[in-house]
């Protein structure tokens, strides 16, 4: 399995991943949301800041990041591809993309929240550490830092 950069031809696939995991994405709640999420996506397509791995031609992990702003913005793994490396593929590309000479940072839930488990590991494993306890979507989180 291997990151490769998103491509406008592959929204479909990449919007029903998505939709499959978008009651664990704060702000998708809505197919408002999803119309205006699926146009952000097509924009950092076009920046080649859209990163997704593929199993047999149907995406099951998704990343989106900013190189302006230094940051991983979101990152979603189907539920049946989890515990396969599948996010550590994608975050470990995603920082070969960004400016590791200052810091980066991530958005993601709180410690006491069940659905923080998984990403806060991760986040952790690459050495992220714990930030300011923010607000996303009205959704409670906190930004991890990856310093330099």
């Amino acid at each position: 399995m291997e990151a490769v950069f998103g491509e406008n031809t592959c929204i479909n696939s990449w919007m029903q991943l998505v939709r499959k995991v978008s009651w664990n994405l704060p702000g998708l709640e809505t197919e408002e949301c999803l119309d205006e999420h699926k146009q952000t996506v097509l924009k950092f397509m076009n920046k080649k800041q859209a990163l997704c791995v593929k199993n047999q031609g149907t995406i099951i992990g998704v990343l989106l990041f900013s190189r302006s702003k230094n940051m991983i913005c979101c990152l979603a793994v189907d539920p049946e591809h989890r515990k396969q490396g599948v996010a550590s593929i994608l975050l470990k590309k995603a920082l070969n993309e960004l400016d590791r000479s200052k810091e980066i940072t991530v958005s993601t839930f709180r410690e006491n929240d069940k659905k923080g488990i998984a990403p806060r590991a991760l986040y952790k494993k690459f050495g992220f550490q714990e930030g300011e306890l923010t607000e996303e979507f009205k959704y409670p989180n906190q930004v991890f830092v990856l310093r330099p």
